[in-house]
């Protein structure tokens, strides 16, 4: 592996460190299933139709959203994809049930650098000048509210984008 991927794989680590640390805590948890973090208006195709802040268990496949700030991750800003936006969600999959496994969750993460991000850029990560983070379930969530869902994004390190970077081969 070069040293460019390397350090963009350590990268991408600390980024779904911060997610993922955002998701855990009984407080955090508590506003997501009680009285916070409704949906945005979307189309018949799921796609989101107006900006929004939505709860992060709201966040779909396919969707654009702004960056999240700070270390708690309960809500997050999403936007039509075809407005400018600092990341998308390009591919999840769930994990299977069993005690909630730490190392076991970052060595199927990898998938999100794997074959998933080049069938959707278009050319393997390593190749690639974008970035990838992840959101996991933490330990709560993976007890609590049975989340098993992982959810990958891609973003350009360049800056935001707009429209999808589905097919960009960069």
């Amino acid at each position: 592996m070069n040293d460019r991927a390397l350090l963009r794989r350590i990268a991408v680590g600390g980024s779904a460190l911060v997610l993922a640390a955002g998701l855990s805590g009984c407080s955090v948890i508590s506003s997501v299933l009680g009285n916070g973090g409704g949906d945005a208006p979307r189309d018949d195709k799921s796609q989101v139709t107006q900006s929004s802040s939505i709860g992060i268990f709201n966040l779909k496949l396919g969707d654009c959203k702004m960056s999240d700030s700070g270390t708690t991750v309960s809500d997050t800003d999403v936007v039509p994809c075809d407005k400018p936006h600092d990341e998308e969600v390009f591919y999840e999959f769930k994990l299977p049930d069993g005690e909630y496994d730490s190392a076991a969750i970052d060595k199927e993460v990898e998938k999100c650098a794997g074959d998933a991000f080049t069938t959707f850029i278009g050319i393997a990560y390593d190749n690639s000048t974008l970035d990838v983070a992840y959101m996991t379930p933490t330990k709560d969530t993976w007890e609590e509210m049975n989340d098993r869902l992982v959810q990958c994004i891609v973003s350009d390190p360049a800056g935001q984008t707009t429209g999808s970077l589905k097919g960009s081969a960069r």
